[in-house]
Order: C-alpha cells, then structure tokens, then sequence
C-alpha cells in the first residue's frame, strides 16, 4: 500500500465532482508488429513486485476513507447473470445512484458520490438507461457473444450496433483468445479496429480474458495490438473465467498502456474485473495504479473496477470509519 498519506487526502481526490482533464479518446494507430513482437514480459520480476504490494504499510483513518470513496466512483457496478429481472436491473441502478447511506455520505462530505457505471446484459440496456436518467451515471453493456466470444462474426458485429442503439454508452466487447494464442497479431487488429468502429460514439472496453491467454507476454502483446485498434480500455476478465483480474496481470497491462502513453501521448483506461470483493484489494490496485501510471489514472474516465460484491465490504469499512462499528453484511445489499 502507499506509505505517502497525503497523497490522497478526502479533500482533494474523494470527490468525484472535481474537474478533471478532458483527453481525447484513443484514435488508435497502424498495426506495428516490430513493436508487438519486441514486447516481452519477465515473468518472476513481475510477480515479485505485485507480491510486495499487500505487504507494504496502509493507509489508515480519514485517508484510508478517501480511498475507499474513490474506488467506489470507479465501481462497474454489475449484474450478468442468466436470471437478471428489469427489477434486479432496476433495484441495481437505484444503489448505483446512492451506494452509500445518505448519513454516511454526509458524515465524509461527500453527497453527491455514485458509482462510475452499470453494466448489464443486451436485454436489459433499456431498463438501465431508463433506471438511471438524470444521474449522468453511464450504462455499460458486454457484447459480442459474452462471454466466450464463439458467436458467429457477424452477429457479434450486429450485437454492438444493437446495443449502442439501445442506449448502451461503454461496450464490453470481448476478442478471440485464438488469435492472441497463435500470434495472429493482424486478424486481433483487424477485429478490434472493426469492433472499434461499430461502437461510434460508445467508449469500447477491449476484454481479454487474461485467464486463458497462457502468458504474461501474450497478455502485454494483447493489450498493446488492442490499443492501437482503438480500444479507450483494456479489461483483465469477463468475470466468468477460472482465473480473473490479478495484481501480477495488472501490473503487465499497465505497463502497456504506459508505454503506449509515451509513444502517441494517449491515455488508455484500465479495467479489473473478477474476483476483487474485498476493500483491502480495491486498495492494493489503487495504489499500483498511482505507482506505475499517476494519478490522472485514479478518475473513473480512466479506470474502473468490474464487480458487485466489492461495494458492499466498502461500504462496512466507510461505516466502521464513521461509527467505529462494523455492520453486518447483509446491511448493504446490492438490490
């Protein structure tokens, strides 16, 4: 964790509501293939320096709050499951507007404090869109046959189309993993760049399902070729795989996005997804965050956490800060 507690003071980064730098979505570039198959990952490095994070002194106290409240301002708060109801949709969309007790947001100063997104299935972009009008909270929808991405190209392509008229602002698209395993670098391009165009005005999140990519290298080699398609974030993990969003992973596709920074001056936003439930994880990848790419990275235009169950201990933890007291979990439930 950072050992430097001024860093994040409630004052000046839990508010959501501060300005931020408006950047120009990422326009992508030509495939360059010297420079993807030049990328490589040291493996041991890597995992050495993610294992020193949850090692490291916390934060602690009021700064520990502010933390926390910025990574519910990050929060995809998310429901993709095969019986998702519009009213599951709906009860959702209310706690995305308000994912705090109104007395616990008065008590940390922050009223006005909502989650970065919703992110739901096809069928339910309406109801969300609907659920959500006047909140300026967008609607992320997961598309091209989530979460496999084995559904026949075209309707796939159409998939996209179908959501972002239905209202849907961010598309979770997710690639074929084939051709990250047999380094078809040309047909990841020429996907992504398509999948990139189909979404017109709705920001695209580039899935990759890191889990099943073999590799750290194949991982880094991904992120860079979905960039330069155009993808505005890269995504660890549909959630639905048997290893999602890990520190190690993290670290690799930040990495990535920070080279590509340097090289074309865009930044490209950062999304973990999949197993993080716990506030204490939530911290560990803020805290990476601010290491290896800055705290302009630390806004929700840039990163985002995919999961449900995380808000809920967040919110235990912002209430023990406040009362001193721990709830019970079932005190905060999702909807």
């Amino acid at each position: 964790m950072p050992t430097d507690q001024t860093a994040l003071s409630p004052a000046t980064t839990a508010d959501p509501a501060l300005p931020s730098v408006a950047d120009p979505r990422n326009p992508g570039m030509p495939l360059d293939l010297d420079w993807v198959r030049a990328v490589q990952a040291n493996t041991s490095a890597i995992e050495r320096r993610a294992a020193t994070l949850p090692g490291r002194r916390s934060v602690k106290k009021e700064f520990q709050a502010a933390w926390l409240c910025r990574a519910i301002s990050c929060i995809d708060l998310t429901t993709l499951a095969g019986d998702d109801t519009p009213g599951r949709v709906r009860r959702l969309c209310a706690k995305a507007r308000q994912p705090v007790s109104p007395a616990l947001l008065d008590a940390l100063g922050l009223p006005g404090l909502t989650v970065g997104a919703v992110c739901v299935y096809h069928d339910m972009i309406e109801t969300a869109v609907e659920a959500l009008e006047g909140s300026g909270i967008p609607v992320a929808a997961v598309s091209t046959g989530f979460p496999a991405g084995l559904s026949p190209y075209p309707l796939r392509i159409a998939e996209i189309g179908e959501s972002v008229t239905a209202g849907a602002q961010e598309i979770d698209i997710v690639i074929s993993r084939r051709h990250v395993l047999t380094g078809d670098w040309q047909a990841l391009y020429d996907e992504m760049a398509e999948m990139r165009s189909v979404c017109g005005t709705a920001h695209v999140k580039a899935i990759l399902a890191t889990g099943e990519l073999g590799t750290l290298r194949n991982v880094a080699r991904a992120s860079l070729v979905c960039m330069m398609a155009g993808a505005d974030f890269i995504k660890t993990s549909t959630g639905k795989e048997s290893v999602n969003a890990t520190l190690p992973v993290t670290l690799t596709m930040i990495r990535a996005i920070r080279d590509y920074h340097e090289r074309t001056g865009i930044r490209v936003g950062y999304k973990p997804a999949g197993g993080i439930s716990k506030a204490k994880d939530a911290l560990n990848y803020l805290a990476l965050m601010k290491d290896e790419l800055g705290d302009r990275w630390l806004r929700p235009d840039l990163f985002r956490f995919g999961a449900s169950s995380l808000l809920g201990d967040i919110e235990r933890q912002l209430e023990h800060h406040v009362t001193g007291r721990y709830s019970a979990a079932w005190r905060h439930a999702m909807a």
